[in-house]
């Protein structure tokens, strides 16, 4: 009952941050709704001071949350969330600088936007607060201008435009920002959502014969699905295609556009080399999924809620085994550097690669986590620096991303930085690549 009477919300959605490396991303969550509401507080206090007052918080408080704005009633089916309503700047910049607060005509602040009254006076403010909403001034300075006093009800709306899809509530869960740009690695792997979508497999998944014995379809055999699905790839797009972190789902794969069915094949045979034996040439064990984050969540059959993102195309799909890329790095390099020792940078590449795949993990998000995971599909760049470092009796120190000082325009670029040192001089002096 206390929040909803001293809460507002406020923009949370895509707000663009600065991130680790100089970059920037575009975020959402009540985290970012925060200190928005705070630098508004400050702002208003900097504006009473200015007016010769003496700073009042309780008189901002009671300013921001005399002048919010009502929800709409499609905001959200439970009008709890929408607290006093959203948050009204042009509104309450208004309220303190002309000193008020209407303290004297709201002494307790009514339900907004929830339907419970539904008289002819509140049908009526509603319709002029919309009216006002879709004529807005040019500047907020505009409203400070105005000689003459309005009704105290009218300072309970804006002309601010209503854009209620960019506010969140305190109560809800921080959702994915879309528009970004995914590179990540890790294994593939399918979910069904639910029972229903299973059971739909199950019947349509021919039986598996067993030494003459019939055996009923099992979905959830990925050597059948993979069978399953080569001869009935229009049926990929039933499956939630999902990117596995050790066992734990961190993206759903939604592939959109004209190429979709080229990627839902190319998921196919990479799950199939996935469920190959490891011996085989075949096997595949990791993979490669570029894409964009598109804002939306999808819940698995287990409960858990993931951000969907969408493959383009099949630019950046790969599928490999660790042990076969290094091979054929050190074969790439082997005629450039013939004097390093084969073992030691077979041993030296391969640690490079298992720091990616494990001390290193991320999602992929950020310029820095997405220069990373190249780096680890790109080995036949990485092996001619490693042969020239083993070459010289060096080994694997540390590796960083840092902002590439050569670009060329409208790219983003990054170096990753690869330190060795000498393991039998610790006085040696380090290298980086």
């Amino acid at each position: 009952e206390t929040y909803q009477n001293q809460g507002v919300l406020a923009p949370g959605e895509n707000i663009l941050g600065a991130a680790p490396g100089g970059d920037t991303v575009n975020l959402s969550g009540t985290s970012f709704a925060t200190p928005i509401v705070s630098g508004v507080a400050a702002l208003l206090l900097s504006l009473q001071l200015k007016r010769g007052e003496a700073p009042d918080p309780q008189k901002v408080r009671t300013a921001i949350l005399n002048s919010a704005l009502p929800c709409h009633p499609t905001d959200t089916n439970d009008h709890r969330r929408c607290l006093v309503g959203r948050l009204n700047i042009p509104g309450v910049f208004t309220l303190i600088s002309q000193g008020k607060t209407m303290s004297e005509e709201l002494e307790t602040v009514a339900p907004s936007g929830c339907g419970c009254e539904t008289t002819q006076e509140t049908q009526a403010v509603v319709a002029q607060q919309e009216q006002q909403q879709q004529n807005p001034p040019a500047t907020v300075a505009v409203s400070a201008k105005v000689s003459q006093p309005t009704p105290p009800i009218i300072y309970q709306t804006s002309a601010m435009p209503n854009n209620s899809s960019r506010y969140v509530t305190a109560s809800l869960a921080e959702e994915p920002a879309g528009d970004g740009l995914v590179y990540v690695l890790g294994t593939l792997g399918y979910d069904f959502g639910t029972e229903a979508r299973r059971d739909s497999f199950k019947q349509l998944m021919p039986a598996v014969d067993i030494q003459g014995t019939q055996i009923p379809a099992n979905p959830y055999d990925a050597r059948q699905m993979v069978d399953y699905l080569g001869e009935n790839l229009s049926e990929a797009k039933s499956l939630i295609w999902t990117l596995n972190l050790e066992l734990t789902p961190i993206y759903a794969i939604e592939p959109k556009g004209p190429f979709a069915r080229e990627v839902y094949a190319v998921l196919q045979e990479l799950l199939s080399g996935q469920v190959q034996a490891e011996t085989n040439e075949e096997y595949i064990e990791r993979v490669s999924i570029p894409g964009v984050i598109t804002g939306r969540t999808v819940r698995l059959f287990s409960g858990q809620v993931v951000p969907v993102i969408e493959p383009q195309s099949t630019r950046g799909l790969y599928g490999w085994r660790v042990n076969t890329l290094v091979s054929s790095a050190i074969e790439a390099v082997r005629t450039e550097q013939a004097n390093a020792d084969e073992e030691q940078m077979r041993k030296t590449l391969s640690s490079f690669l298992n720091r990616i795949y494990y001390d290193l993990r991320n999602l992929g998000q950020t310029s820095q986590d997405r220069a990373l995971n190249f780096a680890a599909t790109n080995a036949f760049q990485a092996a001619t620096t490693f042969s020239e470092a083993v070459g010289a009796g060096m080994e694997l120190d540390s590796i960083n991303v840092q902002k590439s000082p050569f670009c060329r325009m409208d790219s983003d670029c990054w170096d990753v930085q690869l330190k060795f040192f000498d393991p039998e001089n610790s006085r040696r002096a380090k290298k980086v690549f």
